[in-house]
């Protein structure tokens, strides 16, 4: 073995069968502690301090040990996971009025800074990054989030699919107006 735990080398699908058959909070534990750190990066993208990221991962771990049982082995434990955790995080930030975030963006017609519509992946890494992060909160978060996966996350198509469930071309599609909306919204900052 790997470790001391006596659960180090069983499969995260075995140890999830296992906490939902016998509800055992310490089980729970040895899947917390596997998956924190990649349940709390995922929410610093949704929160607007450390504090908050905290408590919302662990919500996110209240309400899984609750919807545990919807796990039904279609995809990787992982995977899963990161859809759930992202759904939680799309949820809260609708959720909480105050976050809600106007459109502080020009029409596109009307902008001299008109961007077209084939936007590159190679002019997303070009912007500088802090007039990038003042950009991205000016996205709904479900456009910032889906960049965030696939850009900063490394998140396939594929995965993207399945995080998303919906279909290759409604991907790329979303993908290519979040990365229309955050280059307009980059381009109305200073």
């Amino acid at each position: 073995m790997s470790s001391g735990s006596p659960y180090a080398d069983i499969s995260d699908e075995e140890l999830v069968k296992k906490i939902v058959f016998s509800r055992d909070s310490m089980l729970f534990g040895v899947l917390y502690d596997r998956y924190a750190k990649l349940v709390y990066n995922k929410c610093y993208g949704f929160a607007k301090s450390e504090q908050e990221t905290e408590d919302l991962t662990q919500d996110v771990f209240l309400m899984l040990f609750v919807k545990l049982s919807s796990f039904k082995g279609k995809s990787k434990f992982s995977t899963w996971l990161y859809s759930f955790t992202y759904n939680f995080c799309v949820n809260y930030v609708n959720r909480d009025k105050g976050r809600k975030i106007k459109d502080k963006s020009s029409n596109l017609e009307d902008s001299e800074n008109w961007i077209p519509q084939d936007v590159t992946d190679e002019s997303l890494y070009e912007l500088k990054v802090e007039k990038l992060k003042k950009a991205l909160e000016l996205i709904s978060p479900e456009d910032k989030s889906i960049l965030l996966l696939k850009y900063q996350d490394g998140v396939s198509i594929k995965e993207l699919e399945t995080l998303l469930d919906v279909g290759s071309s409604a991907v790329k599609m979303r993908l290519k107006r979040a990365k229309i909306k955050i280059i307009e919204a980059y381009n109305t900052l200073s």
